[in-house]
């Protein structure tokens, strides 16, 4: 049995939790996530008011489906309740970043800003001009979006500038040496 699989998802006050032909929905006030299930994961809420996640056979992909879908349960409830966050550096001389009417306008060393629309359930802060903030009760949409952004200037390794995780760690390389 799966070590993740088999812990029951505790459902907060005030999170409706459904599943209904293979779809798991939950939501609170005006927010509602869904998430697909394979018919071979069953879900269930048992008295304690607690989704419990079971599988049918016991097949490899059967495990690896079992645990992952709980994750996914569990991930959904979780931002419901306090949404997902997922923090973006800017580092470069120059480089900065401003949101105007939902989109957000990047000037990373091109010619021209580029420029992200937010997506819809999601929402983009700048704490100031180098640091950006996405929140999403969907965590897949907050890391998706976050990942959007990174990609249009990932941090290079000889100076370290672009866009980076806050945290990540960019390894740095020598560069060119002098010769003899």
């Amino acid at each position: 049995m799966s070590r993740i699989g088999k812990k029951p998802i505790p459902i907060p006050q005030g999170v409706n939790f459904g599943f209904k032909d293979g779809v798991a929905t939950a939501s609170k006030g005006t927010r509602t996530l869904t998430v697909p299930v394979d018919n071979r994961i069953h879900v269930s809420v048992d008295e304690k008011n607690n989704v419990v996640v079971g599988r049918a056979d016991d097949g490899a992909a059967c495990r690896a489906l079992h645990g992952l879908t709980r994750s996914l349960l569990s991930n959904m409830v979780v931002g419901l309740i306090q949404p997902w966050e997922v923090k973006l550096e800017i580092v470069g001389v120059g480089y900065q970043a401003s949101l105007k009417n939902g989109v957000l306008s990047l000037q990373v060393g091109f010619a021209n800003n580029i420029e992200l629309k937010v997506p819809d359930g999601v929402s983009c802060e700048l704490p100031d001009n180098t640091h950006i903030v996405i929140k999403s009760a969907d965590k897949h949409a907050a890391g998706q979006y976050a990942a959007n952004i990174r990609a249009v200037r990932p941090p290079e390794p000889y100076k370290g500038k672009g866009i980076r995780y806050a945290g990540e760690h960019v390894r740095r390389k020598a560069g060119k040496a002098f010769g003899s």
